[in-house]
């Protein structure tokens, strides 16, 4: 598959500040008050196949690998994805096994991608190989479409209406 061209990625400028209510959660929640909680969300897809679903993340989204293996950790947009096998059930979750979706038009979890213009990125991953259910659509206070990755799971692609920018919902 050939390399796609990557999406500009910029930093805001805004600094955001904790309510009042969030700093007194985190101030209750430290045992030291000296030390600063941190907090990283990140999204694990169990795949039957790693390095297919790095390449399709990485080459057709424009992801960016942060580490490679058992589980690969990736950057995309603003959301760290955690790519890994699934597997058998551990002392931490002794009824839990871990696997890919069995039946892709069952959904249980998505990703959904907002992005400043859908049609052109509608155009740019599909020029790189992704596989789209529709083209985008018309709906009430968005456009959207989705696509799969290699082990079925579904990818919102959406495009607010509500608001001169397209991203004012989400900076």
């Amino acid at each position: 598959m050939r390399p796609c061209p990557r999406t500009a990625r910029h930093k805001s400028s805004k600094t955001l500040r904790a309510s009042p209510l969030e700093e007194k959660v985190v101030m209750m929640s430290r045992s030291d008050q000296s030390a600063e909680l941190k907090l990283v969300v990140t999204n694990t897809l169990i795949v039957r196949d790693i390095q297919s679903s790095v390449a399709f993340y990485r080459d057709v989204l424009g992801a960016t690998v942060l580490r490679e293996g058992e589980p690969t950790f990736l950057r995309l947009g603003n959301v760290w994805l955690t790519i890994n096998v699934g597997g058998g059930p551990t002392d931490d979750k002794s009824e839990v096994v871990a696997s890919p979706p069995r039946d892709p038009n069952v959904l249980s979890i998505f990703l959904n991608l907002r992005v400043t213009d859908i049609r052109r990125y509608y155009d740019l991953w599909v020029s790189c190989g992704a596989k789209f259910i529709t083209e985008p659509k018309v709906h009430a206070t968005e456009l959207r479409c989705y696509m799969r990755d290699p082990d079925g799971y579904l990818i919102e692609v959406g495009q607010t209406t509500m608001t001169a920018d397209p991203l004012a919902l989400y900076t």
